[in-house]
Formats: C-alpha cells, sequence, structure tokens
C-alpha cells in the first residue's frame, strides 16, 4: 500500500541533502539537516500543510526571489454554494493537490475537486444535503492503495469518505459512506456533537483524528481515534481524560473522567511515519476558566503527547500549562523538524502555542531541548479554586509574543483615552501571564488569543527554522458565579418567578396582593422588611406559612431577586443564558454520570478585547508580527510587522500589525507566503530577511493557510479566501508566473 509521503513517480525530483553539508544563503551558513529524500513533483502538497509532519514547506522553486514580482493570478474559483444575501463566511481550508486535481472546502464546508490548472469544477460534495451546515472546515485528507482513490473529511459530526475521481460515497465505509463521530465517546451519541474542524492523518490503514467538543462545564473528552479506512470501523482510542489504570489518572479527581472533558486535540496531528509515532496538541480541560470540579494538574490537557500510530498507546508527553484557567490551548499540531543541537544531528518536535513560547522536545524521548523551568505563580482569589503553584517556562527560546504589559505599553491616542484606558487597566488583577481569573476582573496577556493560532509555525527542514506569525491580543476575564440546575437557563429573577409560582402563588396571588382570607401582600414589601429578614421569614416560617428552607436552599438570591426587585438587579445577559443552556444539554446527555455541581462560575467577557471607546487597541503596536527561529541555536533570525490595523494607528506611524489565526508557508525558492490579516492582503517575504517582496489584495481575508503546487509545468500557489457580499461562500485563488 501506498499513501501520499511514499509515492514517487516517474517524474519525481530527487532532493539529496546530506547531513554536514553547508548552504551558503546571503551572509549566513546552515548546516543542512535532511537525508535524501524523494518527491513526487505533482504531490508536493498532498497532505494539510504539505505533508504528514506539518512542515508547510514545498520543494519548489519555480517562483523565486528573482520573479516573485511576476505573479499574477492564474485562476480564481468562486464557490456559489451560499444564498444570496448570507454574510460573508470564513474560510480556513487548506486546499491539497493531487495529480491536477485541487481538493478543498467551501467558506460553507462544501467539499470540491477542482482542475488544479484552470480552477474549473469537477464535482462537489455537500455533507449536510441541502441543510444549512457549515461550520469550520481546514482540509480533507486523500488516501490511496492502487485503484482506490478515496477523499476523507468531516461535515457537522460526521466522517465521510468519497470518490477521489467523482465525489460519490463509498457506500462500503461505515454507514452509507459516513460514520458518526458521536458513537463512542461519553455521552449519547444522539444527544452530543462531536464536531472536528482539522482534518485528520493517515497512518497504513488507520485514519487518526481528534475533535472538537463544547468548551463548558460536561463537555465531552477529548479523545483521539483511529478508525479502518476502508470499514470506517474504530480500531483505538486514546484518552486525554484518563481512565483508571491509565497514565496521567493521578492528576484529577478520582471521577473526573466521568464528568470533566475537554483536553482536545482540534488543530491536527503529525505523524513520524517511519517511527510509526503520532503527535497532538491539546487544549483546557473544561471548564476552560474555573476548575474546582477538577483539582489536580489535569493531564492530558495543554500537552504535547506522543503515541504509538498502530495502537494509540502512550508514549511521551509534556504538559506546557497545569491545570489550565485561562484557555490556553495549544492550537496546532506539533511540527516535526531536525535541527543540530550540541554538535549532534537531533530528530525534535516543535510546539507552539497562544503563551508564544515555543516548546521544543527530543521526538524519540520527549526530553526538551533547552531547559524548561517550573516558576511560582499567582494565587487565584475564587473559593473553591486551587491554581497550580508553579507554571513551566521554556528558558529558549524567548517568546515571540508580549508576555508582560506596564502602564507605559496603555494606548495614547488623546489624554481622555488614555485616561480611561489607564483607569481600566489599573481596575483589573494583573500579576503577569498566569494572573488567574477574577471576579473583579483580570487582564489577561497573551490571552487566549494570543501567540499563535491554529496556523501554528512552518519550518524549513534543510535548516532547522521555524517561521511564525504572533498576536499581541490582550483581553478581560470577569468571573461571575451561576446558579445551574432545573431552570439553570433562566436569570436569578425568573428562577425566583419560578419558584414562587410553584410555591407561594397559592396564597399570595400572581400579582402578590395576597387575599381576603388573610395571607398578606407582598408588594413593596422591601418598606416592610430587609432582604435578611424577609430571607429569615420565609426560612423559619409563621403562622399559616410553613418553612420553605429546604425549597429554597441554594436559591435564596433568586426568591429574594423576585420579591424585592421590580426589574432584575443583574439581568442574565443572552451569553449567560446561552452558556447555561449548552451546560444544561452537556450534563444530560452524560449517560455514566450524574453530577451536582454547587459552585460554577462563568467568564461571562472570554474573548473580550481591551480597547477604548472607539474600538481601537487598548495597547501601543505591535499587534501581529511574523518571526524566523533558528532552533538550532533558539535564536531569532528576524521579526517583522505583518499587516495594519488603520483605526489603531497614529498619524504618520508605521503600520501596527494585525492580529490572525492562520500561518505561513515556505518554499525552498526562498520565500514565504501568508494571508491572515483582516487587509485581506496575501503577502510574500523573503525567507532569509522578512523583507516583504509582493503583496496582493484578495476579495476576502486569506484566513487560511497558503498551499503550493506543481501542475502541468508550473508552479502555483493557492490561497483560499472568505466570503464576501458578492460571493458569500468565499474563493479559492491560484497564483502563477506571467507568461
Amino acid at each position: 500500500m501506498a499513501t501520499p509521503n511514499t509515492l514517487i513517480s516517474k517524474r519525481s525530483a530527487l532532493i539529496v541533502v546530506l547531513f554536514g553539508t553547508l548552504i551558503y544563503t546571503g551572509c549566513k551558513v546552515y548546516p543542512t539537516l535532511v537525508t535524501e529524500k524523494p518527491v513526487d513533483i505533482n504531490r508536493t502538497w498532498s497532505v494539510y500543510k504539505a505533508d504528514s509532519e506539518g512542515t508547510a514547506y514545498s520543494v519548489l522553486d519555480q517562483v523565486s526571489l528573482n520573479n516573485v514580482n511576476q505573479l499574477e493570478v492564474a485562476w480564481s474559483h468562486k464557490f456559489s454554494d451560499a444564498p444570496q444575501g448570507s454574510r460573508g463566511g470564513s474560510s480556513e481550508s487548506n486546499p491539497i493537490i493531487i495529480d491536477g486535481v485541487m481538493y478543498t472546502m467551501s467558506a460553507r464546508h462544501r467539499i470540491y475537486a477542482l482542475n488544479a490548472t484552470t480552477g474549473e469544477q469537477i464535482w462537489s460534495f455537500d455533507p449536510f444535503n441541502g441543510a444549512a451546515g457549515g461550520g469550520v472546515g481546514r482540509g480533507v485528507t486523500y488516501y490511496e492503495e492502487g485503484a482506490d482513490k478515496r477523499i476523507m473529511f468531516t461535515g457537522g459530526d460526521q466522517l465521510f469518505s468519497v470518490n477521489a475521481a467523482t465525489g460519490e460515497l463509498i457506500t462500503s465505509f461505515g454507514t452509507g459512506g459516513k460514520v458518526s463521530m458521536n458513537v463512542g465517546m461519553r455521552g449519547e451519541p444522539d444527544k452530543i456533537s462531536v464536531i472536528p474542524t482539522t482534518p485528520g492523518t493517515i497512518y497504513q490503514d488507520l485514519y487518526i483524528i481528534g475533535n472538537e467538543v463544547s468548551e463548558l462545564y460536561g463537555a465531552e473528552p477529548g479523545h483521539i481515534r483511529a478508525y479502518n479506512v476502508k470499514t470506517g470501523a474504530l480500531v483505538w482510542t486514546f484518552h486525554t481524560v484518563p481512565q483508571p489504570g491509565e497514565v496521567g489518572y493521578d492528576s484529577w479527581p478520582k471521577d473526573a473522567w466521568k464528568y470533566v472533558g475537554g483536553a482536545n486535540s482540534w488543530g491536527g496531528i503529525t505523524l513520524d511515519e517511519k517511527r510509526g509515532m503520532v503527535f497532538l496538541a491539546t487544549g483546557s480541560p473544561t471548564y476552560d476558566y474555573y476548575g474546582k470540579d477538577r483539582a489536580g494538574n489535569n493531564l492530558f490537557g495543554n500537552s504535547v503527547v506522543a503515541l504509538d500510530a498502530r495502537t494509540g498507546k502512550y508514549r511521551w508527553h509534556f504538559q506546557t500549562v497545569h491545570h489550565d484557567l485561562w484557555d490556553y490551548d495549544l492550537p496546532a499540531a506539533p511540527n516535526l523538524i531536525t535541527v543540530i543541537h550540541n554538535g549532534k544531528k537531533i530528530d525534535a518536535v516543535a510546539q507552539t502555542s497562544k503563551l508564544g513560547y515555543i516548546y521544543t522536545f527530543n521526538r524519540e524521548t520527549g526530553v526538551p531541548l533547552w531547559p524548561i523551568e517550573e516558576r511560582r505563580v499567582p494565587a487565584s482569589d475564587i473559593p473553591g479554586e486551587v491554581t497550580a503553584p508553579t507554571q513551566p517556562f521554556p528558558t529558549k527560546p524567548k517568546p515571540y509574543a508580549r508576555q508582560i504589559i506596564t502602564e507605559a505599553d496603555i494606548a495614547n491616542y488623546s489624554q481622555t483615552s488614555h485616561d480611561t484606558l489607564r483607569k481600566r487597566f489599573k481596575s483589573f488583577r494583573y500579576e503577569g501571564p498566569f494572573t488567574p481569573p477574577a471576579i473583579k476582573g483580570t487582564f489577561m496577556m497573551p490571552g487566549s488569543r494570543g501567540g499563535s493560532s491554529w496556523g501554528g509555525g512552518t519550518v524549513d527542514p534543510t535548516k532547522g527554522i521555524i517561521y511564525v506569525k504572533s498576536n499581541d491580543s490582550p483581553e478581560i476575564a470577569t468571573m461571575k458565579k451561576v446558579v445551574q440546575n432545573e431552570t439553570a437557563n433562566l436569570s436569578v429573577h425568573a428562577q425566583g418567578k419560578a419558584l414562587y409560582s410553584t410555591y407561594c402563588v397559592a396564597c399570595h396571588m400572581p400579582d402578590k396582593n395576597g387575599d381576603e382570607s388573610g395571607n398578606p401582600s407582598l408588594v413593596a414589601i422591601e418598606t416592610r422588611l430587609s432582604r435578611g429578614d424577609a430571607l429569615n421569614k420565609i426560612k423559619r416560617g409563621g403562622g399559616k406559612m410553613p418553612s420553605f428552607a429546604s425549597v429554597i436552599a441554594g436559591k435564596e438570591d433568586a426568591i429574594i431577586s423576585y420579591l424585592f426587585d421590580k426589574e432584575p438587579a443583574a439581568p442574565t445577559s443572552g451569553r449567560e443564558q446561552s452558556f447555561l443552556k449548552e451546560i444544561q444539554t452537556n450534563t444530560a446527555a452524560n449517560k455514566i454520570a450524574t453530577i451536582k455541581q454547587d459552585d460554577q462560575y462563568l467568564n461571562l467577557t472570554a474573548y473580550g478585547q481591551f480597547t477604548d471607546s472607539e474600538r481601537r487597541q487598548g495597547i501601543k503596536p505591535p499587534f501581529g508580527q511574523l518571526h524566523a527561529i533558528n532552533l538550532n541555536t533558539g535564536e531569532f533570525e528576524w521579526t517583522v510587522t505583518l499587516g495594519n490595523t488603520p483605526e489603531s494607528q497614529m498619524p504618520g506611524a508605521p503600520e501596527t500589525g494585525a492580529s490572525g489565526s492562520a500561518g505561513p508557508l515556505v518554499t525552498k525558492g526562498g520565500l514565504l507566503f501568508i494571508g491572515s490579516t483582516r487587509d485581506r492582503k496575501f503577502r510574500a517575504f523573503d525567507q532569509k530577511t522578512g523583507i516583504m517582496v509582493w503583496e496582493y489584495t484578495l476579495p476576502g481575508i486569506a484566513n487560511a493557510n497558503p498551499s503550493t503546487y506543481w501542475s502541468n509545468g508550473k508552479q502555483y500557489i493557492a490561497i483560499s479566501a472568505g466570503g464576501d457580499a458578492a460571493n458569500p461562500a468565499g474563493y479559492v485563488i491560484s497564483f502563477a508566473l506571467g507568461k
């Protein structure tokens, strides 16, 4: 059997670089690191992010520094699967190309096969069968064995397999061509929805994939699973929330596996085919911002994990955040890279992060290449929360995103704006990157959108250099205690009304006016009793009224709010109600245990930006940068500002940089291509210096990693772009050298 990473055609380009040889590039000399590797020139981008190692690197060099300014649009394909008048969708698809055919997704998550030379449609497939569907999709996976050529992808909570030539379902796979990914999870399959966003990887006859789940209380756990490519049968499962007897079980409360979720790998999986190892990176356990019910370090949350690809058995791990309270997910798959360390060639794993650190390990053993120190961090002041006393800090490379903000970093658009931002900044709790969320509000930096996101890093395997896009995006976390019970989706005031309607209305009437038999009016009760006295009366009873102490236990605030407040004193926001409804759904789906959680806090300002009244960034730029980091030495080669945020740019000042989630593409032609910024620019940079050498304005935001491929004698560079008013389903645009 052959996979995309082992196929060799008659037209293969043989890349021969021997360890110890020197490559001269400008004024820098790098030891070359990769060994002889045959490459099928028609399949140079046949896997998400180029190859199973996740390098996002291409050996193609027809487009180079010498001619990149001659790039022009070769073709543009408009997807037409969105109803007119729809809002433009965001496209995150990284196209793959097999023998002149491009396979990709529209912004509405429909699957397409396009002629890679012309952009003409060959076939399309709707995984939602006419329903709205949609959701994030970063691409598809190709599998081949002899004449059996198929495309595998997820749509909603289903895993599909279609014929690569026709787009028709392969009915021998699963049930009629699809497998429910809800089956095999903890919850009832018809009550949960496990929705992967990043394509899986293929090892031999296995399709290995993580998942995306709820981030609230009661979420499903982040199982890593392997399915038989031909039949869809589940072959193995790795529990990222360990069960009894498994590695990491003792880092949780005894029964946590029955009710805690998350710790999921949503950014993809990489593969060392020679060693038969897969590598994944996980996000935080749920709930992201409060962990009373998950005391301990919580393996394998926020961890780089190595598994045996054939069996799913644990090989090694490293946890980058203990007992996460900040949503500091590891959002992208690990990069596999070879480096020279202490004079020896080392096959390594490099992991980017929201914190802006790169964690680098020996691929075989998991031992860090540079020391990672445990340092003391602040403790939480929320009742019941027990924070980890220390957190890991890599000593090399230095962070590629800002870790600390002072008053000197507060933006100064005007005196009024500056004073307001400064006052807000000082009002929050802030003691560095691991300041726990607080009821008064916590200033979070780097924050859950800081560092780098799912686009991850790109590595040049011949030089041991990683390229990564960074964001400086502070946010505010404001915690609120909530009541989660049978009326959890109601506001506190409405919960009190429900109690009153059940237990009080017969005597005190719906309008609270009482009745003629002596049951008193409760109208304007605040003029006669304090809240405390009224609560004591309800608890003790008196006269004809019995004690209701057991009825209102845990709901005291609710009944008093209803009796004393004409309008809710602190109305439940739509966001809070949505959170509570989702928690209720998660809990109802649990088929293993019913867990009563008395204390629940929610971060009601999660992902809330720190801006002034005109929505300008609250800190001084840069807000987004691009970095080249040498992992042989742990030192930076260069850093440049990427993109612009015009509303936050001072008159006459340089570009500010802009936040973005997608990552870059690097080629043997000495170029780095990246979109990722909301200014709709697609840019090329000199790989050695970081100098921008080409740019193009796209019809939509390029919130996707680009691809490059060879077709019909020419190198193309392709990028997915989001939808606009004219074409909500988005575009894929392919560039090549002009005639």
